[in-house]
């Protein structure tokens, strides 16, 4: 693999909570809470949790959409904390997203012509009828053609939309992308086919992405590398095929067991997480994660566990790692 495109190290982002009722303090929301990653060009890594473990924080952090606490980004060299102004204008051509919602990403007041070439007009790359020659091109790229240059945003399916949001995103050639459960809002049926867009998109145009879901099964065919996330922390952190095939956190196992199977009659071990996420206002003690594995013990709850290399490439962050059982093909 190349050399890192994009590397963040130690990147937090806490929020100010509201004061509880018995206290005049306000909480702090650790949303993500010392994050450490690269990803090399030319790389899709999946960054995958359940909802609130601070996912989307990440990417947005990552384009300064939101302004990080603390940490280091550096993409292809460059300190994106260090930029403002038409500095970090320019960089954010190199660096676009898809948004979740394909209905509220697009406004409903402007035609699909003017949502894609507003990107091209903000970065001054091409006027009048090239300008629209790019536009259907961009279409066509993604699945569409020119006659639904001039229609609006409720005039399309959800995975129609979600098209378009992508051939916004590729508008102005970027480097890098983040996708932001891209998929989460559309049918079972839909969303493979954007899946496919995607990984025929990649294979073209070289794409760089960092793909956020709540899903494992979604990222299975997309991903090079996986990172899973729990309670603003990463937990594992390795290549795909040793995620789907020999997953070592806990949670991880979970997340895979619960994930759709092709074959509804295959053998499976369900695990089932005992109680609810906590708040990340109140994170537990020690492990973030020990207050629903079925592994803890008392040493969990001491000291967080750092992320530790059990094989090349692979990262735990598990005191107990070497004492869980392998679950091969948990699926």
């Amino acid at each position: 693999m190349s050399t890192a495109l994009l590397s963040v190290d130690g990147l937090k982002k806490h929020f100010r909570g509201g004061r509880g009722m018995l206290s005049l303090r306000r909480s702090t929301i650790r949303a993500v809470d010392g994050v450490s990653f690269t990803i090399a060009r030319g790389e899709v890594v999946g960054l995958v949790g359940e909802s609130g473990s601070g996912k989307s924080t990440i990417g947005r952090a990552i384009l300064r959409l939101i302004e990080p606490t603390s940490g280091r980004i550096h993409f292809d060299g460059i300190d994106v904390m260090a930029l403002s102004g038409s500095d970090l204008r320019r960089l954010r051509r190199r660096m676009q997203i898809v948004f979740q919602d394909p209905y509220g990403s697009l406004d409903p007041r402007k035609r699909v012509e003017d949502a894609i070439g507003d990107v091209l007009d903000i970065h001054g790359i091409a006027q009048g009828a090239a300008r629209r020659d790019r536009i259907a091109g961009l279409l066509a790229e993604v699945g569409l053609g020119s006659d639904h240059l001039r229609r609006f945003p409720h005039q399309f399916s959800g995975g129609q939309r979600q098209r378009i949001g992508i051939a916004r995103a590729l508008a102005v050639g970027p480097d890098f992308i983040v996708a932001d459960e891209p998929v989460s809002a559309l049918d079972v049926s839909v969303q493979a086919q954007i899946i496919n867009l995607l990984v025929e998109l990649r294979r073209k145009l070289g794409l760089t992405m960092l793909f956020i879901s709540h899903d494992l099964a979604v990222v299975e065919h997309l991903c090079d590398r996986v990172i899973v996330m729990y309670l603003g922390r990463v937990m594992e952190m390795a290549p795909a095929r040793l995620i789907y095939a020999r997953p070592r956190h806990p949670y991880t196992q979970a997340l895979l067991s619960a994930a759709p199977i092709a074959d509804p009659d295959a053998p499976r071990h369900r695990i089932i997480l005992k109680g609810d996420l906590p708040s990340p206002a109140a994170p537990p003690p020690g492990c973030v994660f020990q207050t629903r594995c079925q592994h803890a013990t008392a040493i969990c709850r001491l000291t967080p566990p750092p992320l530790q290399e059990i094989a090349p490439g692979h990262l735990v962050a598990c005191a107990r790692v070497a004492e869980i059982p392998e679950r091969e093909s948990v699926t």
